[in-house]
């Protein structure tokens, strides 16, 4: 390619960018929809391998989020009422300041003793960007 063609290429490029391009938005935006509602599926089908599992969702509690590295994560709480160990497995959502959905991970905590507490970190699939809140979705105790 001649040094040209890529100069007007690249201004070409550019142009789309600041002007918009209407069908190259909506294929973006149909891709990353596609691919964070695969996320959210797969994410529920894990939670549905789980057997025995009793809702538990007023034992968990999510952090505030932060960076680390080029995932977002956050620290999440569960605490358990009952009389005996328990393992909790957790969907956590991560939600963008609007509130609209950018990935869901499933994280284990295992063995939390009785009137105890126990941490586990919860990091995203990807990088995620702009400010985010960790939510607790769906969590199980078994």
């Amino acid at each position: 390619m001649k040094r040209g063609t890529g100069t007007v290429l690249a201004a070409t490029a550019a142009l789309l960018a600041l002007t918009g391009c209407d069908a190259a938005k909506d294929k973006a935006g149909q891709i990353v929809s596609s691919a964070t509602a695969a996320v959210a599926s797969a994410a529920q089908e894990k939670m549905n391998q789980v057997k025995d599992g009793v809702n538990a969702t007023g034992d968990v509690r999510a952090g505030a989020t932060r960076v680390d590295g080029d995932r977002t994560v956050a620290e999440i709480t569960a605490t358990n009422p009952k009389d005996q160990n328990a393992d909790y497995t957790i969907m956590v959502n991560f939600r963008d300041p609007e509130g609209n959905f950018l990935d869901a991970v499933v994280l284990n905590i295992d063995d939390v003793a009785p009137g105890k507490s126990r941490t586990g970190t919860a990091r995203s699939n990807r990088t995620l960007s702009g400010g985010t809140k960790a939510e607790i979705a769906q969590a199980l105790r078994h």
